[in-house]
Formats: structure tokens, sequence, C-alpha cells
């Protein structure tokens, strides 16, 4: 009998061989943001990303592949089910809590590189500087570790980390999610949200 974590993993992974195919099969519904892939995600997972926020997974924390599967009930699938709501964010300090846990039993070095990419978009997520630096360092020494072939995948994700990292250093928060959880933006957070490439 498979992990009951196998399905997720399945589903957010499906079967490509190497990171550059598992990317590019996958890209669309990890970055995608289609109704259809949220309404899918709802219907699969919905259950499971609830008892995820509840705490209700210990099991599920003891292995990588759990821990992982873990993560994106916390990080990935609220983003999807509760889009364009606060509760979007609602995993991101327990995700978080156990990202530290895992990264600190060196558990992403037992995953496929592409897996470790969304361990450290948790640490990428956050509105705390320490935190982007950490996601910076670990996306670099991915991309030190890729294959030759898929150097360019990974350092798209280095960029995409320093990007956030910038952000963050300068406004000490994300500009983009001010509306969505009811903060004001300074002139300042105004005048960058005008700028392409400002909302992630």
């Amino acid at each position: 009998m498979s992990a009951p974590w196998q399905p997720l993993l399945d589903w957010w992974f499906g079967r490509g061989a190497t990171a550059a195919e598992v990317a590019a099969a996958r890209g669309k519904l990890w970055f995608g943001k289609q109704d259809s892939q949220d309404s899918e995600a709802r219907e699969r997972f919905a259950e499971q990303v609830e008892q995820a926020l509840a705490g209700g997974l210990p099991a599920w924390q003891v292995t990588p592949q759990g821990w992982l599967a873990n993560i994106l009930l916390l990080d990935q699938l609220p983003r999807m089910l509760f889009r364009d709501s606060p509760q979007a964010f609602s995993g991101d300090a327990l995700a978080r809590k156990l990202a530290q846990h895992g990264l600190a039993q060196g558990w992403d070095l037992q995953l496929a590189p592409i897996q470790r990419v969304f361990i450290y978009l948790v640490l990428e997520h956050a509105e705390e500087l320490a935190l982007q630096d950490q996601a910076i360092r670990h996306f670099t020494a991915l991309l030190g570790s890729a294959e030759p072939g898929e150097q360019a995948l990974f350092a798209g994700y280095l960029d995409y980390a320093e990007r956030h990292q910038r952000v963050i250093a300068r406004f000490a928060r994300f500009p983009h999610r001010n509306a969505i959880l009811g903060r004001t933006s300074s002139v300042e957070e105004s005048a960058f949200l005008l700028e392409p490439g400002s909302r992630f």
C-alpha cells in the first residue's frame, strides 16, 4: 500500500525523469494561477489541507517525503484553495516551522533537486530578511549541485529568490500582499506596485 502522501506528490510532480522534464510538465500547475487547477486542488486535497492547517498530520512529519508533502499542504495548496484571500497565507507559519525542523535534519538533501525547490520556497515566501537570506543560500547550493543541462532551470529559481529577497530588504514585507491582508501601502510601495514584475 502506498504512503498516504503519495497521491499528492504524484499530482504535484508528475512522472518526469529529470528536473527539467518535471518543471516543463508541471510548471503551469505550480505557477499558472488557473481556476481549473485551483478547483482540482480543492476537490482532491481540501480535506488534507484542513488537517495540515490544524496540525493533524504528525505521521507525515517523520520522513523526508511525508515532510515535503505536508509542506505542500501548508505552503502551496492554501495559495490555490484560498487564492486572493488572507487564508492563502494561513499555513505559512506552520510551514516555516516544519521546514526548519526538516532542514535541521538534512531531509532536504534526501529529496530530488526539483522537490527541494518547494522546501526552499517556504523561506522565500517569508516576510523576514533572515529567512530570505537562508533561501538564497539554499538555492545557491542547489544551483551548484545541478546537472549541467539543468543549470538554467535552477539559475531561474535562484534569480526569483534574489528578487524576493530584494523586496523584503527594501520594504520588510511584500507590498503585493497588502490589499489582500488589509494593509495600507506606503507611497513608496504604491509606486513600486506600478512597476513590471512587482507582483509575484
